[in-house]
């Protein structure tokens, strides 16, 4: 997300690890005076989760830059709570420059409760003056308003946008259509002007003729405290055409069973939203850069 090259540029110190333990992390951050963590939201949570005499290994301070997928509120909050950090979150593509948004902290959120101020540092945030433009908008090419609940596709232009894909134009002039390239993320805009992607296009289940975002399933269950990581998909429903299911992986001798996570959810979202069934698992699939591969777990149905 840039820090290749910039930490490189000033000078600084790359720290990096073949794989994400929490006590490698801690002990190399105390070791090395470590300033700043890059980290997608699958690493957090890892460091979040942590057990009580690791997470007191970690100094305070530390300022995290994270993307990659949308993080979940409930992570942010407990690593500035509970760690003393400061989390940023930023957007970008392959597509694009390494991120086109910042989730700028205002000082109008410093007096909001932690709870709060977490689920604003879980938006993408406002664009960056240096990327361009980038709006979100409906089916018809129209700005969605901002009210924090219309969905619309985030679209971006300017010179961070890719010039095309290698040899395969019929993707690029798809992507690139009317001029603008075309994420495939899902959002909504707050009223402060605050972009917030509720899923990927692919990833919106449909429910009964309603759209669910399984990001807004996904933090609810994150919230649950067996929860460690979940990821939300759609199964096909006789009934309702498609309904959520859920993977799920509990905290290291935690206990919980299907109905007790469908019930938590169910008692902070609307009905249709919470998941129908669960199946617990060891672990997710992830690409190598940290993101949940859904298509597998799709595959499972």
């Amino acid at each position: 997300w840039t820090f290749v090259w910039t930490v490189t540029a000033a000078g600084a110190t790359h720290i990096c690890l073949r794989k994400c333990e929490p006590r490698a992390v801690f002990e190399l951050m105390a070791a090395e005076q470590v300033t700043t963590l890059c980290a997608a939201p699958t690493v957090l949570i890892s460091l979040a989760n942590a057990t009580e005499n690791l997470r007191r290994l970690a100094p305070k301070g530390i300022h995290v830059i994270t993307a990659g997928a949308p993080p979940a509120a409930s992570t942010i909050q407990r690593l500035e709570e509970d760690l003393g950090w400061t989390i940023t979150h930023v957007y970008g593509l392959t597509e694009t420059a390494p991120f086109i948004t910042v989730c700028e902290a205002r000082a109008e959120h410093a007096p909001l409760p932690i709870s709060e101020r977490a689920a604003i540092k879980a938006r993408q945030g406002v664009e960056l003056i240096t990327s361009g433009e980038l709006r979100v908008i409906d089916t018809q090419g129209n700005d969605v308003p901002h009210d924090g609940v219309t969905q619309g596709e985030i679209i971006a232009r300017g010179n961070v946008i890719m010039a095309g894909y290698y040899n395969d134009p019929k993707a690029t002039e798809n992507a690139l259509r009317g001029g603008w390239f075309h994420t495939g993320d899902a959002a909504v805009v707050h009223p402060d002007g605050y972009v917030e992607i509720r899923d990927r296009l692919k990833d919106v289940i449909i429910s009964g003729g309603e759209n669910i975002s399984s990001v807004e399933v996904e933090g609810v269950l994150l919230r649950h405290p067996a929860v460690q990581e979940v990821a939300i998909v759609g199964f096909p429903h006789e009934k309702w055409g498609e309904a959520p299911h859920a993977f799920v992986v509990l905290h290291e001798g935690a206990t919980a069973d299907e109905r007790e996570l469908c019930d938590f959810a169910r008692a902070k979202l609307a009905h249709f939203k919470a998941p129908h069934s669960v199946t617990f698992v060891n672990e997710l699939p992830k690409t190598a850069t940290g993101k949940i591969q859904k298509y597998i777990l799709r595959a499972q149905r």
